[in-house]
């Protein structure tokens, strides 16, 4: 990370960029599948919102025209004065890609947006919002981009004022606030008899401000529900000497001249809830039974006129502004002395007890933020190198721990002695901090799903198909390195499915499928491994076509027999490609032998499944991790393996009487009432060329990621321990049968078995029973 602070802020507000981004698309989605909860509509607000203001602070002036037209509209709609139908919809997922594209240029992690792209969207969304483009968009933006009312930075000089000297104060411009055509709002605040308004006591904290968000926009939506007149206190405002520049001050009080309901009132404060005090308390007319409402604070409006806002008046801040300079510069005379500053109370007072129920309400509203804000998690940011460096050590405290259990054991000392219960607890007190730090890297694939809408979009938009994409199990969560691995996978896979799996819209008509097609893609836990599944309801692997491609690129041979899992597979293979014509999607033959590659340096697997007319399902498998396993170490023609323990179900003895044959060639073994296939893993492996004798050898019954079991024979069984995974693929090559390698307790390398590698490759690999060495 820079050690420019500056820059450090900055590139905390892109990671925050990522988040919002990610949430925004998410409602956006929610909202294009008919989700139109004013809470879906209120989240992608504050997303465009917050990237907005945090893009003026650093004078990102492109991405913050962009955003506060997007802002605009979706003001518009949580308001209630646009609908939410197709089109606005459609435009908001485009206004999304755009904005993405504007963070990811001004980060300088990609190239710069296309103006007349950005600028067509810009007047598409303007249209929505207002019925036409607003003119001298770009110009107004040039010049006045400061913010949202006008205000331009005022420079100040302590120079020209000697010691003890008043310093004048800032002729602050007016702000620059459409008029809010209300009248003003003199009657007292009374209870009893019928509502007819609220009183409002706001205080903002600065954290208000630093989420960018200000003041005046909440006066404006409060007039926005009627009448309203304004009180400012500055009652709290420090002498100029302790002035802090980012706290708040100014204690607010809004006269609501409105019936309008409690939760109407608590909705315009709905973002800032959490930033500010905030008291709300209802009015009632004056009548039979009908009080004053008192409140515990002091009169805050003493010695200030009230801003009332009339049919000719415009609601002008700059009046509260001159009154605060007044008040300073009265207690900045008399040569430098300050009077003293009164404390403002806390505007949380509960009202008196004339009027219970609306403390009782005041209460009930309050609890469940308070709790919100109680329960929420408290989340640090921490550099990845840092946990990767902490990682490491934990592995390394593992190896250790398996070395001094090692030589413990070769010492021959007793398993009651100390040192052996001591090494016991340090077993046990290093799987809870592996454990720990595997859920510190721990990530939820949310984050690659989040990327995916948009890519379907597009491939959507290139190829003239109607699309749907279906989302499941997205809070999966996976060691953080695997995540980051997944994207480039997944968008092969869904280009391919889109470009060749679904139909166009013509054709899926006329095979009475509904036009749109569906792509599915799900994430789950199975085995303790991570399952990625892209489906979709196009039509199928063509696998006529397949083969006769392959034969035509001498792939394979005319007289080869294959199965329809073999035919599917083919698609694997390197320059195979089905497409007729090179486009911008596809047709260069380097997807999914590129994607296989990918998941196999991940330890992974990837399979096909493939029912013509109704579509296909690509599934992959990957480790949890990449840092440490549970596994049975096994002992094999001499060689000590590990297999995840993940994937054994049961291990014995085998008897010869429970030994068969399939096809006189393929040995099986009555298990639990079913026949499993027997795999000789040391003859699979090719560590021996003779079978190994079943006296005093073991069979492991293990079960693949498709739930199919198969017998696993092997020499011994040495015991289980947890290991620390080490690629093979990076130090060595890809050795099939095997998905990594780790270092034992006493320093031998140890290859870590691919299971359903190894079974699938066992099963083609028959043995007859004349060769099987059985005990007598």
């Amino acid at each position: 990370m820079s050690d420019d602070p500056f820059e450090a802020i900055k590139a905390t507000f892109f990671q925050e960029c990522e988040e919002l981004l990610g949430d925004l698309e998410t409602n956006l989605i929610a909202l294009e599948s008919g989700d139109t909860d004013i809470e879906t509509i209120n989240a992608c607000f504050r997303a465009v919102h917050s990237v907005k203001g945090g893009a003026g602070a650093f004078g990102l002036d492109d991405l913050v025209r962009f955003a506060h037209v997007f802002e605009t509209l979706m003001d518009e709609l949580r308001s209630g004065r646009k609908a939410v139908d197709e089109d606005v919809v459609q435009s908001l997922l485009r206004a999304s890609d755009v904005l993405n594209d504007h963070v990811t240029a001004a980060r300088g992690a990609g190239p710069a947006v296309d103006p007349d792209r950005s600028q067509a969207l810009i007047a598409e969304l303007e249209t929505l919002t207002h019925g036409a483009p607003v003119s001298g968009t770009d110009a107004d933006a040039a010049g006045d981009m400061d913010d949202d009312f006008g205000f331009t930075p005022v420079a100040l000089s302590l120079d020209d004022f000697g010691a003890g000297e008043a310093m004048p104060l800032m002729d602050l411009p007016a702000l620059d606030l459409p008029p809010l055509d209300l009248p003003s709002l003199d009657a007292p605040v009374v209870t009893g008899g019928e509502q007819t308004g609220w009183k409002i006591i706001f205080r903002p904290h600065p954290r208000l401000y630093a989420n960018a968000n200000e003041t005046a926009l909440l006066l404006r939506e409060l007039g926005r529900l009627g009448p309203i007149s304004v009180e400012m206190d500055d009652s709290g405002l420090p002498s100029l000497e302790a002035l802090e520049p980012l706290d708040s001050h100014l204690v607010w009080t809004i006269h609501l001249d409105a019936p309008v309901a409690e939760l109407d009132v608590r909705d315009v404060f709905d973002f800032v809830e959490t930033d500010c005090d905030l008291s709300i308390m209802s009015v009632m007319a004056e009548g039979a039974g009908a009080s004053v409402v008192s409140d515990s604070l002091p009169d805050l409006d003493d010695g200030l006129p009230s801003l009332d806002t009339g049919a000719a008046a415009e609601f002008d801040i700059a009046a509260l502004v001159a009154m605060a300079q007044a008040d300073t510069a009265s207690r900045l005379g008399g040569g430098g002395e300050t009077a003293p500053v009164a404390e403002t109370p806390k505007s949380t007072a509960a009202p008196a007890p004339a009027a219970p129920p609306v403390a009782a309400n005041n209460a009930t509203a309050a609890a469940p933020a308070a709790a919100s804000a109680a329960t929420a998690p408290v989340t640090i940011r921490v550099e990845l190198d840092r946990v990767d460096r902490l990682i490491n050590a934990v592995g390394e405290l593992v190896i250790q721990q398996a070395m001094l259990a090692q030589r413990v054991y070769e010492s021959g000392l007793a398993r009651s002695s100390d040192i052996s219960l001591g090494l016991e607890d340090l077993e046990l007190l290093t799987r809870e901090i592996q454990d720990s730090v595997m859920a510190i890297r721990a990530q939820p694939v949310k984050s690659v799903f989040q990327r995916m809408p948009r890519l379907v979009r597009e491939v959507a938009a290139m190829t003239g198909k109607k699309v749907k994409l279906v989302t499941a199990g997205e809070d999966t969560e996976v060691d953080k390195t695997v995540v980051e691995r997944l994207s480039e996978p997944i968008t092969h896979m869904l280009r391919n499915a889109i470009d060749h799996g679904l139909e166009s819209p013509e054709e899926r008509e006329a095979a009475g499928k509904p036009v749109e097609g569906t792509v599915k893609l799900a994430a789950l836990h199975r085995s303790g491994r991570i399952v990625i599944e892209i489906s979709d309801d196009g039509k199928g692997i063509n696998r006529q076509r397949v083969r006769s491609i392959a034969e035509e690129r001498g792939l394979v041979t005319p007289d080869q027999i294959l199965s329809d899992d073999e035919v599917d597979n083919l698609i694997f293979l390197p320059g195979f490609s089905t497409a007729q014509e090179v486009t911008d999607v596809s047709g260069r033959g380097v997807g999914m032998d590129v994607v296989r590659r990918s998941i196999q340096s991940l330890g992974g697997r990837i399979s096909i499944s493939s029912n013509p007319g109704k579509g296909s399902i690509f599934t992959m498998s990957l480790p949890l991790t990449l840092a440490v396993l549970d596994g049975m170490v096994v002992g094999a023609a001499d060689q000590t393996l590990v297999a995840p323990l993940a994937a054994i179900v049961e291990s014995l003895t085998p008897k010869a009487e429970d030994i068969h044959l399939v096809g006189g060639v393929d040995p099986v073994l009555m298990f639990r009432d079913e026949f499993v296939p027997l795999v000789d893993v040391g003859q699979t492996m090719e560590f021996r060329n003779e079978p190994t004798e079943l006296k005093g050898g073991v069979v492991m019954i293990v079960e693949t990621e498709g739930g199919q079991r198969a017998g696993l024979l092997v020499d011994a069984i040495h015991g289980q321990r947890q290991v620390v995974i080490k690629s093979l693929e990076t130090n060595y090559r890809h050795v099939e049968g095997v998905a990594a390698a780790t270092i034992l307790g006493d320093g031998r390398v140890a290859l870590i078995l691919d299971i359903d590698v190894l079974v699938n490759t066992g099963r083609r690999r028959t043995t007859s029973l004349a060769e099987l060495k059985m005990a007598s």
